[in-house]
């Protein structure tokens, strides 16, 4: 019985324990272990010394030691840490040695890698550099201006809007910060419309609203000869332009911070003028004066602004002075762009294919906004001279390559200008224009087309080319 309890635990002990003979892994096994421990050599923590006198013996190179200038780098100069392990370093001890040219072809390909990164590093450094101290530059000009404008210009207005000095600085842009005080400046009230009158008329609006989303009767006000369905149609017009409007900015939208600023102005205008109610296009102008104004003082630009014959002319969509004005743009474009204005005769490419769109928003949806407040900046300078003036230069600016395209392709162009325009060539190009055709400016050109227009609806026309 002894002997049986004795057995089974001489087995197991026999079976499961280690012996202290077992047989040992040998060191000098060659491979690699899937599944365990990798065998512990006996050379694992072989001195680095040792390990670089064998390498130098295998591959013939003598080692020199590094000096504390070779060792250190020097100022964090850019190294391809991805590619040094592979390169620089040395192959582990239990892979074969790199033969010695196929070594020294790896370091230089590794120190021409290094030479092109440093090239490259230097090369956008400089234009970082570059760009800082334009930016410091312009920066600092800007604030200057703004001295200048706060406290010589604008407080003597009358005297000083149209010095030599003041038209200088008005080409160079004026500041952002001063820039909405010298627009409403430049438009003028000659509607003499006050803040009271627009709570008037925006409160109007807001009663339209009201009645409309209830299918109430209609509203009893000064447009009662329009309908209520052409009346709801602006409105609806509205509420779809204003999600157009700007949509990068995601500040115009619904649930954006100036959404209720623009769809109030935009909805007072309709008030205010049902005569002309809303137009496409017009969000964009109310959009430009909100960024920059008050939103009683914008409503104040915006309407004096639509007042203005050219674009009067273009939101009542009066198709004969509309005819005229393309017209007038032709004189000048034939007489600054003769081989352009050619192209475009023979591509039957009429001025209202491209002109209706930058006309209607000013540029504002054309060209990038910052641009667009420069173009806007001198239109309140020059009136509507300049919007064809920067008509005529974008048409330069671009002339190599729209004397390439086709009809259709010049279109598309014209309608999405690039967005990478450079302020300072796009200026130069339109200074370049000159508006003035056999001795006559715009205006002179303009007016003896209106009164050609006029006495050709009399059977008479008079005007000589």
């Amino acid at each position: 019985l002894t002997n049986l309890f004795i057995f089974p635990f001489f087995f197991c002990r026999n079976l499961f324990t280690r012996k202290p003979n077992a047989r040992l892994e040998k060191p000098n096994d060659v491979g690699w272990k899937l599944f365990g421990k990798v065998p512990v050599r006996e050379n694992s923590q072989k001195d680095p010394k040792n390990v670089q006198k064998e390498y130098e013996e295998k591959t013939g190179r003598a080692h020199r030691p590094l000096s504390p200038k070779q060792n250190v780098r020097k100022n964090l100069d850019f190294e391809p840490l991805s590619t040094t392990a592979l390169i620089l370093e040395d192959r582990p001890a239990n892979l074969p040695a790199k033969p010695a040219e196929e070594a020294q072809k790896h370091r230089q390909q590794y120190e021409e890698m290094v030479v092109q990164a440093k090239k490259r590093e230097l090369k956008e450094a400089q234009k970082r550099k570059k760009q800082l101290e334009e930016r410091c530059k312009l920066e600092d000009s800007i604030g200057n201006a703004v001295l200048t404008w706060n406290n010589e210009i604008l407080p003597n207005w009358e005297t000083m809007c149209c010095s030599r000095r003041v038209r200088e600085l008005w080409w160079q842009g004026i500041p952002p910060s001063v820039r909405g005080r010298v627009w409403s400046l430049a438009i003028g009230n000659e509607l003499n419309i006050t803040h009271e009158l627009y709570e008037i008329c925006l409160a109007r609006a807001k009663e339209k609203w009201r009645s409309l989303s209830t299918g109430g009767a209609e509203v009893e006000c000064e447009d009662a000869g329009f309908s209520a369905a052409d009346r709801e149609a602006s409105l609806e017009l509205i509420k779809l332009d204003i999600s157009r409007t700007f949509p990068n900015l995601c500040i115009f939208q619904q649930g954006g911070p100036y959404h209720d600023m623009l769809h109030s102005i935009l909805g007072a205008y309709t008030c205010y003028r049902p005569d002309v109610g809303y137009v496409q296009g017009m969000s964009f102008i109310a959009a430009v004066l909100i960024l920059n104004l008050d939103t009683a003082d914008a409503f104040i630009a915006f309407s004096n602004l639509l007042n203005k014959p050219c674009q009067m002319a273009f939101f009542r969509v009066d198709h004969g002075l509309m005819l005229t004005y393309f017209a007038a743009f032709e004189v000048f474009f034939e007489e600054n762009l003769p081989k352009l204005f050619a192209h475009f005769k023979k591509n039957n490419l009429t001025p209202d294919i491209y002109l209706i769109d930058w006309i209607f928003t000013l540029y504002s949806k054309s060209l990038p906004l910052d641009l667009a407040c420069r173009v806007w900046d001198v239109f309140c300078r020059d009136g509507e001279e300049f919007l064809f003036r920067t008509a005529l230069g974008i048409l330069k600016l671009f002339e190599d390559i729209l004397t390439k395209m086709d009809f259709i392709h010049i279109a598309q162009f014209l309608t999405k200008l690039p967005e990478d325009l450079p302020s300072e060539e796009f200026f130069t190009s339109i200074a370049a224009i000159q508006m003035q055709s056999r001795n006559k400016k715009w205006a002179q050109v303009l007016a003896a087309l209106q009164k050609d227009n006029r006495e050709m609806e009399k059977g008479s026309p008079s005007l000589k080319r």
